[in-house]
């Protein structure tokens, strides 16, 4: 099945785009967490989204679950690894699965965590964003792995049971969690991926270098133009103009990975503009 339009991010952008959509009667994918946005959730009191004053980021995550419930728009909770363009669609990987469409929303927002130092460099070569296409290459191997969200931790003990030992950065407090014996939790962050054709160890932020073969990088999101090179940036954040169209014909971005202010009631209004011009282009 070819979609009319594949979105990822189920932040505020993302989820006033799908609405759109569904309005429009387009057939489409929503990718991100069943969670919806973390960031979200965790904000204590937010005051200027409108009709809704002084609501709680919990209250307004569920407002947000209740309109998608309503309108009978699913959620696909899985990480897209990479977007591919050709013959005028998108070819779309998350984990082992492909999926086509006719036109892409980026609604990915903007990772709190840093990336590592020729992370991109090495992409490929030795560090990983999906551990169920690229885990069986490290078997018996010692790896890393980076995880800045909780719902990554089926994948770190998928990646366990292949490694012969695997270093584990988490962005989260694990008190409580049993891992595999051969799971080592590292207090200090990796600063820098090491290797000119291939990766050969990490740096971290102590001082300390860690011989492995692999680096799994499981984030919430992904840096742009890792996930689709082509992309024009700036500063950053994916480019786009009025109608939040980028340089790659049929695709556009909205919310925070457009670039400031990070604001809930911003991303939602991008999100809007960008699923109208997707109509626009598909009946075009």
């Amino acid at each position: 099945m070819i979609y009319d339009c594949i979105i990822i991010g189920t932040g505020p952008a993302g989820i006033s785009a799908a609405i759109t959509l569904k309005i429009h009667n387009k057939s489409f994918l929503l990718f991100g967490g069943k969670n919806l946005s973390d960031k979200i959730t965790k904000a204590e009191k937010i005051t200027n989204y409108p009709g809704l004053p002084s609501i709680t980021g919990k209250e307004l995550s569920n407002a947000f679950m209740m309109h998608l419930n309503e309108m009978d728009i699913e959620i696909t909770d899985k990480m897209v690894s990479s977007v591919i363009s050709f013959g005028g669609n998108y070819a779309v990987t998350a984990g082992t699965d492909f999926f086509e469409t006719k036109s892409l929303i980026l609604a990915t927002g903007v990772t709190s965590a840093a990336s590592v130092k020729n992370e991109e460099k090495l992409l490929g070569k030795g560090v990983s964003y999906c551990a169920t296409c690229d885990g069986g290459l490290y078997k018996n191997k010692k790896i890393a792995v980076i995880s800045t969200n909780p719902r990554f931790l089926h994948e770190v003990i998928y990646l366990s049971q292949l490694a012969e030992e695997l270093y584990f950065f988490p962005a989260y407090k694990t008190e409580g969690i049993v891992f595999p014996e051969n799971v080592k939790t590292i207090g200090s962050f990796p600063e820098t991926a090491e290797g000119d054709e291939r990766l050969s160890g990490i740096m971290l932020k102590n001082g300390q270098r860690l011989e492995v073969s692999g680096l799994f990088c499981l984030r919430d999101c992904i840096s742009p133009s890792a996930l689709i090179s082509e992309i024009e940036t700036k500063e950053g954040h994916i480019a786009v103009d009025r109608e939040m169209k980028t340089s790659l014909k049929g695709c556009f971005a909205c919310g925070d990975c457009t670039g400031r202010p990070y604001q809930y009631v911003k991303a939602a209004g991008e999100g809007n503009i960008a699923a109208l011009g997707v109509v626009k282009y598909l009946d075009s």
